[in-house]
């Protein structure tokens, strides 16, 4: 299972296959370690089709591929892992579905207590957000920098941001202590999606707790 580290991708809600898969391209060729698969707008049958081809593209890269929401889809597929909000199930029966060689990440929104529990029933990372303002989710609660110190010294298992991501304020969450930037619109609404990607990647490689590392 690769580690849950770095930059991580999450597509927009695009019914244009082909735009998906170019965009995707560009981001995997930036080099994100991470990619999931999120389309609010798609039907069963379009959400099969543009996972199935996403899943091609990130095993010639090396990236897993995880589905937002969906187990079945998910091991329909043979995808990578799944990704759960609060009301998409329960974590430990999700685990018991998924076997133990698949991710399985769980959103815990502002709430430790989620994290705590998360990674009890066998989640293996959570993600924290909307870190800033975001217009995915513009009503999400705001976490605050401190889950991810608090993460650092009490989970086992990784953290990640989400929510409303950008260059300018990565750095933030990255330095508290986040080990993964989750990333949509930063991304796939760029000019240069590659070169984007490429940046945000570039975070990773310093040391940001040195404070003239960046």
């Amino acid at each position: 299972m690769k580690k849950i580290a770095g930059l991580y991708a999450i597509t927009p809600d695009v019914l244009n296959t082909d735009v998906l898969l170019a965009n995707a391209e560009a981001a995997l060729q930036g080099g994100v370690n991470i990619l999931q698969y999120r389309n609010k707008l798609a039907d069963h049958l379009l959400k099969t089709r543009q996972a199935g081809a996403l899943l091609t593209l990130c095993r010639e890269h090396g990236v897993p591929l995880i589905i937002n929401d969906s187990i079945k889809l998910c091991l329909t597929l043979d995808a990578d892992g799944v990704h759960l909000g609060a009301d998409d199930g329960n974590l430990a029966e999700a685990r018991a579905r998924l076997g133990a060689d698949k991710i399985l990440g769980a959103s815990c929104y502002n709430r430790f207590d989620l994290a705590i529990s998360a990674q009890e029933a066998g989640a293996d990372y959570v993600a924290f957000g909307a870190c800033f303002s975001s217009s995915t989710k513009p009503h999400a609660p705001l976490a605050t920098t401190d889950l991810f110190r608090q993460a650092r010294r009490t989970l086992t298992i990784p953290s990640v941001a989400i929510g409303g991501i950008t260059l300018d304020n990565a750095p933030q969450v990255i330095r508290a202590g986040a080990n993964a930037t989750a990333v949509i619109n930063a991304i796939f609404s760029a000019d240069d999606i590659k070169l984007t990607t490429q940046q945000f990647t570039k975070l990773f490689n310093h040391d940001l707790n040195e404070p003239n590392s960046i």
